[in-house]
């Protein structure tokens, strides 16, 4: 997958680069500001250089805004700035051993297909001790299987709408006027002649089309069908998300103090901050990730998303993490990009 990364080009030099890449990377492991002589250290094998002259570098890349300190004389820690260089300096991602691999597969196989999403929502909390976060398919972009009418009464009528990856919505017309069978059996073949193999979106532009048919007799019912199918559209949760691992935020350093308490409970119970996060994401196939205040929302700039999409036939959603801005990013990547290779393999890729 291809990470897609907003970033400037670093002026920095091979040293400062070495130097700022182990910072992030200490902070990123002990959760603590970072001095001089353990950077010293850390490099001592591949780049020997004097606390002092460490010291040195530190205050130019703090006078650039890669690294801040809590007070005078802690070490130092990264800003969003410093955090973005070491993201978009990554050489490649951690690889995921077989057997996490193998046993995320056999979980996700092993679960019901309606609870899938939930609980691939779990997994992903699980493996990265992060939020997990997950967007369902869109409706609109589901491939019509088939749709079938089926008589309550003589005025009422249930409607069911098979779409591909097996998902299925129903719903409920009720017409002022009496539908004779044959004219129900008339829209139900028209309809499917129309719609099969197209996204539901289309349902609307098949009206003019369907009621120019001289042997459909029942424009009511029809009109009912295609309204109601832009309802469900249009009341679509563009939004609807499974929101797993709230436990695991609570247990990061950063997020320990009581003040920091309510702000994850509320970006947890906030669905809509979730949405309007993941709906930036990127297309199949590519990775984003955000850091700090690129989230653009004020209650975020502690933390970090990384966020893909997944298929499930021809629909797409998107899943993700968030987690404090100190985070494995390598190694979390990973983990997103096999959930949705996993997810999309359970739930159909879209292709015949």
């Amino acid at each position: 997958m291809t990470l897609i990364i907003a970033s400037e080009l670093s002026d920095l030099n091979e040293r400062e680069r070495a130097i700022l890449r182990a910072i992030v990377h200490l902070f990123i492991l002990h959760a603590t500001p970072v001095g001089s002589r353990v950077v010293s250290t850390y490099l001592e094998n591949t780049l020997p250089l004097s606390p002092a002259t460490i010291r040195n570098t530190m205050a130019d890349l703090e006078k650039r805004e890669y690294i801040t300190h809590p007070h005078t004389s802690a070490g130092r820690m990264p800003t969003d700035r410093g955090y973005r260089f070491y993201v978009d300096s990554l050489e490649g991602t951690t690889e995921i051993t077989p057997v996490v691999s193998e046993r995320a597969a056999s979980d996700l196989l092993s679960i019901p297909r309606e609870s899938v999403m939930r609980d691939a929502t779990r997994i992903l909390g699980s493996l990265t001790r992060h939020l997990a976060l997950l967007q369902l398919p869109l409706l609109r972009e589901a491939l019509v299987q088939r749709v079938e009418i089926i008589p309550l009464s003589t005025e009422r009528f249930l409607v069911v709408i098979a779409l591909d990856s097996e998902i299925v919505r129903t719903l409920t017309l009720e017409s002022r006027d009496v539908v004779e069978s044959g004219a129900i059996e008339a829209v139900s073949r028209h309809l499917n002649e129309r719609l099969a193999g197209k996204p539901l979106s289309n349902v609307a532009i098949v009206l003019p089309d369907v009621l120019g048919s001289v042997d459909i007799h029942a424009p009511t019912l029809l009109r009912l069908f295609v309204e109601q199918v832009g309802n469900l559209i249009a009341s679509e949760p563009s939004g609807s998300v499974h929101v797993s691992g709230a436990q695991n935020l609570l247990s990061q350093p950063e997020f320990e103090a009581p003040e920091r308490l309510r702000s994850v409970i509320e970006l947890v119970e906030n669905e809509d901050v979730i949405v309007h996060l993941l709906s930036t994401t990127a297309e199949i196939g590519k990775v984003s990730i955000k850091i700090g205040n690129e989230l653009s929302h004020a209650d975020m700039v502690d933390y970090s998303l990384i966020s893909t999409k997944y298929r499930a036939g021809h629909a797409t959603g998107s899943l993700g993490i968030i987690g404090p801005r100190r985070m494995d990013y390598g190694r979390m990547i990973s983990i997103v990009q096999l959930m949705s290779k996993l997810l999309t393999r359970t739930l159909g890729d879209g292709t015949p």
